[in-house]
């Protein structure tokens, strides 16, 4: 299953059960886990929302994106290292450094929790693509060996 076509699936069951939430983002319902220092979503099992933008919302920058997927690829060994994050931030906010999920303060590219450590990254975190970034990398690197690995680990654990 690619996971655009994950995704989609996703959606359509987070839309049966989720109408709207206040903050006029449609959400995915997904599992997550809080991992060490940040909340990345590795498990189907706890139905924890991650945010991703409306349709009808403001769409992305598309430069802004294409900036950070520039940061993204600097910031990785490889082309597949880059693949392997690429995929979870499309799953975790589809490359919106803004996204935040409703149920938690789970924030940005990553779904990070600030307090455990995103907001230590530089004072720009909530602005910068590129901070977020740098964090997102090296925090997966520490606690997985890899972005691919942790792509690995979410595969494992029946995410798209």
């Amino acid at each position: 299953m690619s996971v655009r076509s994950g995704l989609d699936r996703l959606s359509g069951l987070a839309e049966s059960r989720l109408s709207s939430c206040s903050t006029g983002r449609r959400v995915v319902v997904a599992g997550a886990a809080t991992i060490g220092a940040a909340t990345l979503a590795l498990s189907g099992l706890s139905g924890h929302a991650h945010a991703q933008p409306l349709a009808a919302q403001e769409p992305v920058d598309r430069s802004v994106v294409a900036d950070a997927q520039q940061a993204a690829r600097d910031a990785t060994d490889s082309d597949r290292q880059y693949e392997c994050f690429s995929r979870i931030v499309e799953q975790e906010s589809d490359w919106d450094h803004t996204a935040q999920d409703p149920e938690s303060d789970a924030y940005g590219l990553l779904q990070a929790d600030p307090e455990n450590g995103l907001a230590d990254a530089g004072s720009d975190w909530r602005t910068n693509p590129a901070t977020q970034v740098q964090w997102a990398v090296q925090w997966l690197d520490e606690r997985y060996g890899s972005t691919c690995a942790a792509w690995d680990v979410r595969k494992q654990n029946d995410r798209p």
